[in-house]
């Protein structure tokens, strides 16, 4: 692709938790804006505090009005609100999440009017964020309405270990009535497109978990294996798709037969993201597959018992912004590949 300089706009999640400590941590190295251009959404002040807190002086920033007038090489702020806010690191309350909102709404305005290319955003306290109005599950769901999109994707993503769910942010005494065969075959549909076009891997290969422990034994712990599950699986082989399963997750995350599979989808939130973090932690990003935007996330939360101790690790962070800018010049790509396949099924006239 050409050289584009991709703008990353960055949230900065809840002001009293690690989301600012590890934006720093993470932009403190030149190397990670060498080729794009991070826009932090949020507040002067609420910076200083945190640089304060964490002795981190030396971390320097650009204050613009908006995002067209971002440097490059540089880094770039956003003010989101003037007022005096008090932060109290490690506290849980409204201002946590109001002024994590303000960030948010911001940084969506300008992801939906072109002024930048890609979001990241750092965590939220879900209470919080809907003391503040704010009516959705999480971020996921949030995007899906902000764009339009019928139906998305969480996928956590470290490497090569890709792992994407079928519920999500839903009570678990409501999963089962969730997993139908519509659901499984559009989850599978989205993750084979993402996995195409934002991994640019041609002909996918995807493990599917059942949903009751040793994926039902045949019948013995539940059903839901023989008369959903598995037949939207051979609905996908019947059309040369490489699908396989249904696998017990217990038995499958702790065996090498993880290392055979592009991608994995579990049944519900815990079961997918358990086996995740306790491979990645630290390291995995959260990636929402099938908005028309590009998001990531790290894969943890805002961990208030270590706010402002300079203990979290940015490596969550970073890596999601790597992989941002990593799917936005895939998809690029991707775009070229099919306008290049189109031209070449064009009738010579």
């Amino acid at each position: 692709m050409e050289n584009k300089i991709i703008k990353v706009g960055i949230t900065i999640g809840d002001i009293n938790s690690i989301g600012l400590e590890v934006i720093i941590k993470t932009l403190n190295d030149s190397n990670v804006y060498a080729n794009s251009i991070p826009i932090i959404y949020g507040n002067a002040k609420a910076i200083s505090f945190h640089k304060k807190a964490l002795d981190q002086n030396e971390f320097n920033y650009l204050t613009i009005k908006d995002a067209t007038e971002a440097i490059p090489k540089k880094i770039n702020l956003v003010n989101c609100w003037e007022e005096e806010v008090n932060i109290v690191l490690g506290e849980k309350n409204a201002n946590g999440g109001k002024y994590a909102l303000k960030s948010l709404e911001a940084a969506v305005a300008d992801l939906k009017s072109n002024r930048i290319d890609v979001l990241v955003t750092a965590p939220i306290n879900k209470d919080c964020v809907r003391e503040a109005g704010f009516e959705f599950p999480g971020h996921t769901e949030y995007l899906a309405h902000i764009s339009e999109s019928k139906d998305v994707l969480m996928l956590m993503v470290a490497g090569d270990l890709r792992v994407g769910v079928v519920t999500g942010h839903v009570p678990l005494k409501e999963v089962p009535a969730l997993i139908t065969k519509e659901r499984i075959e559009n989850k599978l549909r989205l993750l084979l497109a993402t996995l195409r076009k934002d991994f640019m891997i041609s002909k996918p290969r995807i493990a599917v978990l059942g949903l009751n422990p040793h994926a039902g034994d045949r019948g013995t712990l539940g059903n839901e294996e023989i008369d959903i599950i598995i037949p939207v699986i051979q609905k996908f082989r019947e059309e040369g798709e490489l699908i396989f399963g249904a696998y017990s997750a217990d038995g499958f995350f702790g065996s090498s037969n993880l290392k055979n599979f592009d991608a994995i989808l579990s049944m519900y939130h815990d079961q997918g993201l358990t086996g995740f973090k306790s491979i990645s932690f630290d390291e995995g990003v959260n990636f929402t597959a099938g908005l028309p935007i590009v998001r990531t996330s790290p894969d943890h939360g805002t961990a208030y018992d270590i706010a402002g101790k300079d203990k979290a690790s940015p490596n969550s962070f970073r890596n999601a912004y790597y992989l941002a800018l990593d799917v936005y010049e895939k998809r690029v790509n991707f775009k070229k590949l099919q306008e290049g396949a189109l031209q070449k099924q064009a009738p010579i006239k």
